[in-house]
């Protein structure tokens, strides 16, 4: 775990603001967490829940764990939603009514901000002054929000940008439909009212310095985790009794694919490399099977069969499995019956699937983009590949799955590398970034008195 040095001292001295003592940072008690556009109770994999539902949940609990009593503010999306719910003790997720329940898009979520706004500053209104000592916005339409609820309640807002609209259209799918420049102004206006940045990697650190200027001494690098409870390799059998369960044959060599099916996650790309890696080698026809979990999503939604459709347009329907989105554990009994996880991404601000995968004991052929560099160790626990050329994949995945004492040396390599991505350093580092914060604004505060 690893944060970048905010040098909170040097930058009181050069304004003359009053410098407060490390040790004298105060400790929130109540934070706001804001994920506008997709609840944590929503299944990841599918429609917009996907690795963000995921950190918000695991990271809200683990605040919670070190006493700190955490509110999430998402849209309702569905009048028969509690207006609260106990998502873990110390943890409340909040529904907001906003626009109509269902219908919306998250293209479309930006003119029910106003709503959003309101629904968050009215909860707040009905508890005693000063209720909330941090606003944790996630994705930039959360952080319009708690740009303004920060500004009101006078408290630091620490903003996750996940995705960022500028990078991911350096890096489009030709399928793909760049980011509205809406989103790219929006963002730009977060980062600056922001009073720390969280950065997954120190690459999407320096991305937020370059493409949106942002403060480098006000970016934080916190890396996600992993729940390594119940993402874990299991015993020496491990493999097989997964693929029992899962109707899984045993003599097959599993490829296999999970995360939201958009142009953005390059699934395509895998279904085209598989087919090449057929006519390259025709004898892993009978060998291979390519599985793929998880839900349209985004651009996706326009074409919901398109994948399955491509699987019989390049003659692989028959090899490739469609899994709906599952919960934690059968999808790590999936990442055990699998021989390699294939993350074929065009952009990633981090690949929880990669570290996933890896802590289950199963090497990763990943996309040398975003964070992924960070989340797979290349040539080590997996191999990291250039480019989104079917062809170039094909002879990636033909090269791995062709070495099995590979595979295996990988595979012990993989637990070791993911045990360092534990959810419990990323709380706390969180939690750190939320009393430098506090700290900063406290010692402005004094400079103004």
């Amino acid at each position: 775990m690893a944060i970048l040095p905010l040098e909170a001292d040097t930058r009181r001295r050069r304004s003359g603001l009053t410098a407060v003592r490390p040790d004298s940072r105060p400790t929130p008690r109540r934070a706001a967490l804001l994920s506008v556009h997709t609840s944590p109770l929503d299944q990841p994999g599918t429609g917009d829940a996907g690795g963000m539902n995921v950190y918000v949940t695991e990271v809200a609990r683990r605040l919670a764990d070190r006493g700190v009593e955490v509110d999430i503010f998402t849209r309702a999306t569905s009048g028969d939603l509690p207006p609260t719910v106990a998502m873990a003790p110390g943890v409340t997720v909040r529904h907001v009514t906003a626009g109509p329940f269902q219908g919306l898009s998250k293209e479309d979520l930006p003119g029910q901000l106003c709503a959003v706004t309101s629904g968050v500053l009215r909860a707040e209104a009905m508890r005693p002054e000063g209720w909330y000592d941090v606003v944790n916005s996630h994705y930039w339409l959360s952080g319009q929000v708690g740009w303004l609820a920060a500004e009101r309640w006078n408290v630091p807002l620490v903003h996750v940008m996940h995705t960022m609209a500028k990078v991911k259209n350096l890096s489009l799918a030709d399928s793909d439909v760049p980011e509205p420049e809406g989103r790219v102004i929006g963002e730009q206006q977060v980062v600056h009212a922001a009073d720390r940045l969280v950065a997954n990697t120190a690459a999407e650190a320096a991305q937020l310095v370059d493409l949106y200027a942002a403060d480098p001494d006000h970016v934080a690098v916190v890396h996600p985790g992993v729940d390594l409870d119940v993402f874990r390799p299991g015993g020496p059998d491990a493999q097989a009794q997964a693929r029992a369960a899962l109707g899984v044959p045993a003599d097959k060599i599993v490829l296999l694919f999970v995360g939201r099916i958009q142009p953005l996650k390059a699934p395509d790309v895998l279904v085209r490399a598989f087919a090449a890696m057929i006519e390259r080698t025709p004898s892993l026809r009978d060998r291979l099977l390519l599985v793929v979990a998880g839900g349209p999503s985004g651009t996706g939604l326009a074409r919901p069969h398109a994948l399955e459709e491509l699987t019989v347009q390049v003659g692989v329907a028959d090899l490739v499995r469609f899994v709906p989105p599952v919960g934690r554990a059968l999808l790590a009994d999936w990442y055990r019956a699998a021989d390699v996880c294939v993350v074929p991404s065009y952009s990633e601000s981090f690949g929880l699937v990669a570290v996933e995968a890896q802590a289950c004991g199963t090497p990763v052929v990943a996309a040398r983009v975003g964070g992924l560099p960070t989340a797979v160790a290349d040539g080590v626990s997996g191999l990291l590949v250039d480019g989104h050329d079917p062809q170039d994949w094909a002879a990636a995945l033909c090269s791995v799955v062709g070495d099995p004492e590979r595979l295996r040396v990988w595979s012990r390599n993989a637990v070791e590398h993911a045990s360092h991505f534990g959810w419990d350093a990323t709380a706390d580092a969180t939690l750190e970034v939320f009393r430098d914060a506090m700290a900063d604004r406290a010692g402005l505060a004094v400079a103004r008195s």
